[in-house]
């Protein structure tokens, strides 16, 4: 069925005149699907409605922080009465502290947290300290894994044991990324030797336990203690990247789930209920080296503002005190993936899925998903003609093929029954192509 779009177009023009490219987060755009970016007005429990009063049942979730729904009650509860009393002082505020004890429960590993604003700031921060606390230089990231838009982490997917890092966006001299080295994800043994050519001068390896930027995909068998094992040998820090799976896939994140202990780790999304956040952690003896207790310098004047400190507190502490809601989520995503690629295949349309937990990507593609290399073989234009077809059946998707999407707690078994009934209309559409 069509959609109104009309205000939505306006809104677009409007904000192409004042905006770069009339967004402020380039997948917004909608570049990579096609069609008019809705602009979204509000938002509840599973649903959002856009300008031209379309509906659609949700599976962004604000890019993951939105665990509970939008517009929680909690949450907004929490945020109203925290702005009462004032939206920011710069100085320290009561909920800081209580946050950070909270947050630290979920952790045992981490003894110490910095908030932040982002998680751009985050992992970007805890580099930092990294390098300070080994006195090295490179860093080890992972071809597909996000971790910002700092300098040093946009950097392009390599080949080989270890490519030197090679800008990944105009602007970026190659002097800032020439000590990060970027390696294929789930290779154990490209790690392994990769250590071994720079022996001793590795700072950190910096990793999505499991990564959400090229879509949903999950560490092979071994593959994070793998890491564990060869940066602990090296005596480099092993920081896991959890500001989307941090309080996502379990209340102490993907650490819980598979059982691996880094030795920092960054935090997000989740841990500010819907409000800019971020954070880094780890033990006392690494993180006493951040300003003002050490030489690591590091500031930010609305860091741990009291109304992002309000809604992270209200969510994190509903998920520490309702832990069933895992199970819920667990089971209906199952129930969602699984169902969505049985109608693919009834429709003679090849797709597989990953999921973890509430996390899941549908890859058009029949080769398994495990790194950069299997994802970028999707059929991305298929992709997009799926995308158009599930707008306009009133489901929204994250608008790439490569981003992962999310189930929260206040997705019912309907909204499951109505996305698969959508999904089996827009793949006669996919392959009408």
């Amino acid at each position: 069925m069509g959609r109104k779009t009309d205000e939505s177009r306006k809104l677009q023009k409007r904000a192409e005149a004042v905006i770069p490219g009339g967004v402020d987060s380039p997948v917004r755009a909608f570049r990579a699907v096609g069609g008019d970016p809705p602009f979204i007005v509000r938002g509840q429990g599973s649903r959002i409605w856009d300008a031209d009063g379309n509906e659609y049942i949700e599976y962004l979730g604000s890019w993951g922080p939105l665990i509970l729904g939008h517009a929680a009650p909690e949450v907004v509860e929490a945020v109203m009465d925290a702005a009462r009393n004032g939206t920011s002082f710069g100085a320290s505020n009561p909920l800081e502290p209580e946050l950070a004890e909270v947050v630290l429960s979920a952790f045992p590993r981490m003894e110490k947290v910095r908030f932040v604003n982002s998680g751009t700031e985050a992992t970007m921060s805890a580099i930092r300290l990294a390098r300070a606390y080994t006195k090295r230089k490179y860093v080890m990231k992972f071809e597909g894994c996000y971790h910002g838009h700092a300098d040093a982490l946009l950097v392009k997917a390599g080949s080989g044991v270890a490519t030197l890092g090679i800008p990944g966006s105009a602007g970026v001299p190659e002097e800032f990324t020439q000590f990060t080295l970027a390696l294929p994800f789930n290779d154990a043994d490209a790690v392994d030797q990769a250590f071994k050519k720079f022996k001793g001068q590795i700072a950190c390896v910096i990793v999505e336990p499991v990564v959400g930027n090229m879509g949903c995909v999950p560490p092979a068998k071994g593959y994070l203690d793998a890491l564990r094992y060869i940066t602990s040998r090296d005596n480099s820090l092993l920081i896991f990247d959890e500001v989307m799976t941090g309080f996502r896939l379990a209340f102490g994140g993907a650490q819980e789930v598979f059982g691996t202990a880094p030795d920092m780790t960054t935090l997000g999304k989740i841990i500010g209920g819907g409000l800019p956040v971020g954070a880094y952690a780890g033990p006392a003896e690494v993180m006493d080296m951040v300003a003002p207790l050490g030489p690591v310098y590091q500031a930010g004047t609305l860091s741990g503002n009291p109304l992002a400190m309000a809604a992270g507190l209200a969510t994190v502490c509903y998920l520490r005190d309702n832990r069933e809601v895992y199970g819920r989520m667990e089971r209906a995503a199952a129930t969602l993936v699984t169902m969505v690629v049985e109608a693919a295949r009834e429709a003679g349309v090849s797709i597989t899925y990953n999921r973890v937990g509430s996390m899941f990507t549908w890859f058009f593609t029949e080769v398994p998903v495990t790194n950069w290399t299997s994802a970028s073989r999707s059929d991305t234009a298929a992709f997009g003609r799926f995308h158009r077809a599930m707008l306009d059946a009133g489901v929204y998707l994250p608008p790439s093929q490569y981003e992962a999407a999310f189930l929260s707690a206040a997705h019912s078994d309907e909204d499951v029954r109505q996305t698969v009934a959508a999904a089996r209309e827009a793949f006669a559409v996919v392959e009408a192509r």
